[in-house]
């Protein structure tokens, strides 16, 4: 089944395949293996690919053409693209091996934020940064104590004359290693309801600003999550976007644009995914196994109804109608595929699963990484799945209430 979606978006898909096939350096899709999926686990391969000058000049055309935060708005420096001709761009890309540069946090979460809710003066400050990747974010939400508990962020945020003072703690900040700057939420008012008092700051994100920035050792060897301290660390109250005390309502914006998901994609990722678990299979003389087989028809049925998942999520797209509370269910499907998926590979690669790789050549971003095949990476990783970006328990509770209109959870607390 295809999804129809008319002679103009069909011409769009070409131009994007001919643009990509005219202007992609040479080279650049044997740099590494760009769609790879899971969470790293020491891909030197891919760290080294983003400082090479092919990816250079990619990124350069790509931005030279508009085609990065190309779904921003013309004035801010976009294209006005759609979300399917986002989705067309990147199905494009990945069928061509090559990456969709874009610019992380900054692209998805800040600069739709600074759009809604800030200044003029800060848009025009701002934005252009993100495009050029002179401002590259990270995300200081979570804290020790409140995990994704927002409205008890403990941080502080003191008004001293024209800048804001931050003290306080940040923990499971994605991609921090790669971050000059991070959007903070902290607490300016701390009589204010749980809610209120709460002032979202744009601040820079440097040892030299008092950040502290450390790893978070994964199961998985990698370090992908920092853990942050901020000592007296600066900001000009100019970097507080919506006001002062007005940040919970900028953070709602952000999560609105985090939570969009790239549901109508996934299923390339999956399908590339199952049929390298054949491979494994035939390598491991396991293909003819009944009981392997079972498992692989298993996820390839699967895999499928990930693929018409993400096609409804579009054709909702092209009705003109927003994603809602049906993408948990895709959430909630993807989660435990995943975590089931990695079990199967282990399952298929037996004690040779137990024994870690080799580490080969100096991959180590901080002391103590180590390496995991790709299979074992999937089967430790799995267990975030069903946690990160809402737990299948919230993912439940969605459906049953939003979906089917069941009546609210009871809530445990009795005070």
């Amino acid at each position: 089944m295809e999804l129809d979606l008319g002679p103009e978006l069909e011409k769009f898909r070409e131009e994007i395949r001919t643009w990509i096939a005219d202007n992609a350096p040479e080279g650049l899709a044997d740099l590494t293996d760009w769609n790879s999926s899971g969470f790293a686990s020491g891909n030197a391969s891919y760290e080294d690919a983003l400082t090479s000058p092919l990816y250079a000049q990619w990124s350069d055309r790509l931005l030279a053409a508009g085609m990065i935060c190309a779904s921003w708005p013309k004035e801010y420096g976009g294209q006005d693209w759609t979300a399917i001709q986002n989705t067309i761009f990147a199905e494009e890309a990945f069928r061509a091996g090559v990456p969709t540069v874009n610019r992380g946090f900054g692209e998805s979460m800040v600069g739709p934020s600074v759009m809604v809710n800030g200044s003029q003066a800060q848009k025009d400050h701002f934005l252009p940064r993100i495009i050029s990747a002179q401002d590259i974010y990270c995300q200081g939400f979570s804290e020790p104590d409140h995990g994704s508990d927002l409205g008890a962020v403990a941080t502080r945020g003191i008004i001293d004359g024209d800048e804001i003072i931050i003290t306080g703690q940040k923990v499971w900040t994605s991609q921090y290693y790669r971050a000059n700057m991070i959007f903070v939420l902290v607490r300016t008012d701390t009589d204010a309801p749980k809610h209120r008092g709460i002032s979202y700051v744009l601040l820079p994100f440097t040892a030299e600003n008092g950040v502290d920035k450390r790893p978070l050792r994964q199961i998985t060897g990698a370090a992908e999550f920092g853990h942050e301290y901020f000592d007296g660390s600066r900001a000009p109250i100019f970097n507080i976007i919506g006001g002062v005390n007005n940040g919970w309502r900028v953070a709602m914006t952000t999560l609105g644009h985090e939570r969009s998901g790239s549901a109508t994609i996934a299923y390339l990722q999956h399908e590339k995914e199952f049929w390298e678990l054949v491979d494994l299979a035939r390598k491991h003389g396991r293909d003819k196994d009944p009981v392997v087989r079972q498992q692989l028809a298993w996820a390839y049925s699967h895999v499928q109804v990930i693929r018409f998942l993400g096609l409804r999520i579009l054709a909702q797209i092209a009705a003109g109608k927003e994603p809602g509370p049906e993408a948990s269910m895709t959430k909630l499907f993807r989660s435990d595929f995943q975590q089931r998926l990695g079990e199967i590979a282990v399952h298929i690669e037996g004690p040779e699963a137990l024994i870690r790789p080799e580490s080969t050549g100096p991959h180590e971003r901080e002391p103590g990484d180590y390496v995991l095949d790709p299979w074992q990476t999937a089967f430790l990783a799995g267990r975030s799945h069903t946690i990160y970006s809402g737990s299948n328990e919230i993912q439940r509770n969605i459906i049953a209430e939003r979906v089917l209109g069941m009546p609210k959870e009871p809530s445990a607390y009795q005070g």
